[in-house]
């Protein structure tokens, strides 16, 4: 099963730090993730030079899946040119040609 997951919750870095992340460069997610996708505050994730944006590009140089930024949330906080080498800004039209460009995914979770 191929997943995309969309981080809009303030649990979310407990849930990429202990179960997601860890699981992923373990191989034992037990679903191929094709792409993440962060709104509001969640973007911070992917800035350069913090804990979670090392284990994110980490993560990235090892299965090349879709980092993205919600384009806006990366603007309004001013961090858009400030982001880990593997990702990306955009919106769901991006979003969407992406993942359907990487072969399209079976099921998009939002956490």
């Amino acid at each position: 099963m191929k997943v995309a997951y969309v981080f809009t919750s303030t649990n979310s870095q407990k849930i990429l730090n202990n179960m997601i992340i860890p699981q992923l460069l373990g191989d034992e997610h037990g679903a191929e993730v094709a792409g993440m996708f962060f709104f509001m505050d969640n973007a911070f994730f992917l800035l350069e030079g913090t804990e979670m944006g090392t284990r994110l590009q980490e993560l990235y140089d090892k299965t090349g899946l879709l980092l993205m930024a919600c384009d806006q949330c990366a603007y309004e906080r001013g961090i858009a040119e400030k982001l880990i080498p593997g990702a990306h800004i955009g919106c769901f039209p991006h979003l969407y040609a992406t993942l359907r460009s990487a072969g399209g995914v079976d099921q998009v979770i939002t956490l």
